[in-house]
């Protein structure tokens, strides 16, 4: 919702006179020296909770703590007031509560965000339906605030009344071997990035509790089978959903494994001190037939309400066949299973739409949409060229706030929204845009960017750095040797990079930084090695019979300049520095051998930073067949 555009409203309250001028710049409201009041109605732990995060990440950006406070101070000190809708009034003061039970405010997880005056006395109220609709709201009102050093401003007046058009908003944030990044992580990482998706209206986590221990990564810091416990505990200290991702990789026919199986999740069960929801993948992995699968997830159900009685179960329909898919929603019709939560779809699963269509109405749809990867997956990236699938390739950073807004307003309609697929933190902002798009699917991507600038870097450069991140989404359509426009965003980030030293330290930054300068250097290369093997090409096919083994020493003498004189060395050292940093700061691992990446296709682009983008290595491998062929005459021609 835009702020209030009518130019007075007045609400008589106990105190004195609330009002709201919507063009008077005296409105904005300084927040330095403000106090935190909050409604006793506010349900513990949100009570607290909400009240750590605004004054922690107020703190982290202003060097200011604000207090909290047992009664209204003097009407010199700013408020900030917390209610529910259903509150009355906040310590003898009047709660503006908007007389119409249908307003977004008293909808589940709604909120309202108004300012306004008593007697001269600034206040910010966040009004929630709920203990959700109070965290989203201390959201909103976060990423509207102006920030700097030891000054805190909401340009105002506000009134920001608010409910989600979805209500499933989550992320996959799975401590496991595979993650480039979260494996890395400690309990208080993952609660600070939880709490920084919670922001954006993220409401569910998804873990993935099991079998991580069997080989573990280097890099945990806390074995797996703590983290999925200390994940839930975040999950209810935010009021969060807490998912689970468990497939079954073993014949569910094998009785003992089933057996083990079914002890192993109500173990966990039992030891979570918030469990919402079971997510079981027909296939990718596993491979049993769901005659197997569905008596299993009933006997999961009857576990999981042991310890969790709304917990819920899901399926979804990954790599089943066509016999499969009919059987399944045969058993639907026939059996009208009440344990069954609803369905996820995903990569390798029947169509979104079709899945909407044939699942009887009773029944939720959750997409598990593929965020993470931009190559051989769900949503690769269209027009992508080979030299960035050869070197950047499927895991790297991948901001698409355009595309996966279209793809999200295009397939969202057929579901009750989303839990994503997500691999690490090189995804961020896809997160960001899929967590706000399932708040408000009109919600413009300019504003959207600009809100992420301002909350985890800076105010003021808001504008630049969203079309710097447009940009870098720009520089992957079409062929790159013919994209100029890389070089243009290059420059343009290599200004904010100087504009803005205090940034670099910041691991969001540096993501945006790597992929500015790994873009351009992968595109300088290109262009580089292509002129080279061409050259080569010319010397080759001007070669005569009795010279063309020295033609083919010149010509690969010319295309290996690529490894002897490299275009650009600059560029590759700050990229070599930058992935230094990002393992640093947030354990994304860009390496093998250098920082125990879990594999080549894990982010790890540091690897390829070098790939040959002419055929160098082919034409070596093939002049040495030419060179051992005996007859001169038939080695001349095969060159």
């Amino acid at each position: 919702m835009n702020l209030i555009s009518k130019s007075l409203i007045v609400f008589f309250v106990s105190a004195g006179c609330f009002f709201y001028s919507a063009h008077s710049s005296a409105q904005s409201v300084q927040l330095k020296n403000a106090v935190v009041l909050t409604s006793a109605s506010v349900p513990a732990p949100m009570h607290e909770t909400v009240y750590k995060i605004i004054r922690e990440e107020i703190a982290a950006r202003s060097g200011m703590q604000l207090k909290r406070a047992d009664k209204w101070p003097s009407k010199q000190t700013p408020v900030i007031a917390i209610a529910l809708s259903s509150d009355k009034e906040l310590l003898g003061v009047t709660v503006p509560v908007i007389d119409n039970e249908s307003s977004a405010m008293f909808l589940p997880e709604g909120f309202r965000v108004v300012s306004g005056q008593i007697n001269q006395q600034h206040i910010i109220w966040i009004i929630g339906a709920d203990s959700r609709g109070v965290l989203f709201g201390a959201g909103w009102l976060l990423r509207n605030l102006r920030w700097g050093n030891r000054f805190i401003t909401l340009n105002g007046p506000v009134d920001e009344v608010s409910s989600p058009d979805y209500p499933i908003r989550g992320h996959q944030l799975g401590y496991r071997t595979t993650a480039n990044s979260y494996d890395a992580w400690t309990p208080e990482q993952f609660e600070q990035y939880i709490r920084d998706l919670t922001i954006f209206g993220t409401n569910s986590i998804e873990g993935i509790p099991f079998h991580e221990d069997d080989e573990p990564s280097p890099h945990f810091k806390i074995p797996a089978a703590e983290m999925r416990i200390k994940l839930s505990e975040i999950c209810r200290s935010y009021d969060l959903d807490y998912w689970v991702w468990t497939p079954a990789t073993f014949d569910l026919k094998d009785k003992d494994k089933r057996k083990a199986e079914l002890e192993m999740h109500e173990a966990f069960y039992k030891a979570c001190p918030r469990l919402d929801h079971i997510f079981f993948p027909g296939g990718d992995p596993g491979n049993n037939h769901p005659s197997e699968v569905m008596p299993f997830l009933k006997d999961l159900h009857e576990r999981l309400i042991k310890y969790h009685p709304n917990g819920k179960i899901w399926i979804s329909l990954q790599g089943f066949n066509e016999e499969e898919v009919d059987y399944f929603y045969q058993y639907l019709k026939k059996n009208q299973p009440a344990w069954l939560e609803g369905v996820v779809t995903g990569p390798g699963s029947p169509p979104v739409a079709e899945t909407r269509f044939r699942l009887p109405s009773q029944f939720k749809h959750r997409q598990y949409p593929d965020i993470t990867h931009s190559v051989r997956c769900e949503f690769p990236v269209t027009q992508w060229d080979q030299a960035y699938a050869l070197t950047l390739g499927r895991e790297s950073v991948n901001p698409r706030p355009i595309a996966f807004s279209k793809i999200q307003r295009t397939l969202g309609v057929f579901t009750d929204g989303f839990v994503s697929y997500s691999d690490g933190a090189h995804d961020d902002i896809n997160k960001v845009i899929w967590s706000t798009g399932g708040w408000d699917k009109r919600k413009n991507i300019n504003e959207v960017l600009e809100e992420y600038v301002r909350y985890f870097f800076k105010s003021g450069i808001e504008k630049e750095v969203s079309a710097g991140v447009l940009a870098l989404e720009q520089n992957w359509k079409g062929p790159l040797a013919e994209n100029g426009g890389v070089e243009a965003t290059f420059s343009f980030w290599r200004n904010l990079e100087k504009q803005n030293p205090e940034l670099l330290r910041n691991w969001r930054w540096q993501m945006l930084l790597l992929r500015a300068y790994y873009d351009t250097y992968t595109r300088r290369r290109l262009i580089y090695e292509q002129e080279l093997e061409q050259r080569a090409n010319s010397i080759l096919a001007a070669s005569k019979p009795a010279d063309f083994m020295s033609a083919m020493d010149s010509a690969l003498d010319i295309v290996n300049q690529a490894d002897k004189k490299p275009i650009s060395p600059e560029l590759r050292k700050r990229i070599v520095d930058l992935c230094g940093m990002l393992y640093e700061s947030v354990g994304l691992q860009t390496s093998v051998p250098k920082y125990k990446a879990n594999g080549y296709e894990r982010g790890a682009v540091l690897d390829f930073v070098d790939y040959p983008l002419n055929n160098r290595w082919w034409l070596t491998d093939e002049f040495e067949k030419i060179r051992k062929m005996k007859d001169r005459a038939e080695a001349y021609q095969r060159l």
